[in-house]
């Protein structure tokens, strides 16, 4: 007997995601996601992608969101995949505007908007918690250790983040830098490991090396929140901070609420035979 799957791909800033709609009923069951994931992110003999996101109702009021990574862990959730979940469940009529998302990090509002056909959203982040060893800091000295010959500071804005400031952004070796990082006792989950360059009063650039995709991504929502949470607290930058990542800019807002500002495309769509 034959099967077919609907899948829908999408990017934001080069952060690229298979959703899988199971707003009516479940098309992977949980046991089977994890391969799934493992089998469809990849390159050459699937799809390929940096996750799998499954949108489905919450038992809340709102939608729920699921990412499976390419080693087939689940995250608690992605800055940019979140983007992408709501630009496909607004083109399918499940909100009509501003929305709330359940995902393993906490329920996470989205405003979203269209400016020149061009899809923007707007997300309530997870305040960033400055912490090493999942115990908060009381000081900057508590969430900064040296790691490698690196200076780490440790943030989680919904998954856990190790941030790295250097001069010489392009010089640095990310995908063998970033592995005895991420893989840190600091970090008793792994961490997405960020190297972030200053380049103006309120302007970083970043590049990110993710964890459960296990290498270098074109951008990490997170990460650049990350990024400009640790910059703002020691004073590098002001509350508004433009992070420039390998696939396009986003837009961090950090005060009394911690805001991420980006786009999200659709690629294609498609159908899985089995």
């Amino acid at each position: 007997m034959r099967m077919e799957l609907h899948f829908t791909k999408l990017q934001g800033n080069g952060n690229d995601f298979i959703l899988i709609d199971e707003y009516e009923c479940v098309a992977i069951p949980d046991e089977m996601k994890a391969e799934f994931a493992q089998i469809y992110l990849d390159r050459r003999f699937g799809i390929g992608g940096d996750g799998v996101l499954y949108l489905s109702l919450s038992e809340q009021p709102g939608l729920k969101m699921r990412l499976f990574q390419p080693d087939g862990s689940e995250a608690e959730m992605c800055g940019n995949g979140i983007r992408c979940f709501a630009k496909y469940a607004y083109d399918q009529g499940y909100i009509k505007g501003p929305c709330k998302v359940e995902t393993l990090a906490g329920i996470i509002p989205v405003d979203i908007s269209y400016h020149d056909e061009d899809f923007l959203a707007s997300i309530g982040m997870p305040e960033p918690k400055f912490l090493r060893k999942d115990i908060p800091a009381t000081g900057d000295g508590e969430y900064k250790e040296e790691i490698g010959g690196f200076e780490v500071y440790a943030v989680n804005t919904g998954v856990p983040h190790a941030v790295i400031f250097t001069d010489a952004l392009d010089s640095v070796a990310v995908s063998e830098s970033a592995p005895p990082i991420r893989k840190h006792t600091t970090f008793p989950n792994g961490a997405n490991v960020n190297f972030v360059q200053r380049t103006g009063e309120n302007s970083l650039r970043i590049r990110t090396y993710e964890r459960g995709v296990e290498d270098e991504t074109l951008s990490c929502g997170t990460g650049a929140t990350a990024a400009a949470a640790v910059a703002h607290h020691l004073g590098y930058v002001g509350p508004n901070v433009e992070v420039e990542t390998r696939g396009g800019p986003l837009t961090i807002s950090l005060g009394a609420e911690t805001k991420m500002e980006g786009p999200a495309v659709t690629v294609f769509s498609g159908t899985i035979t089995f």
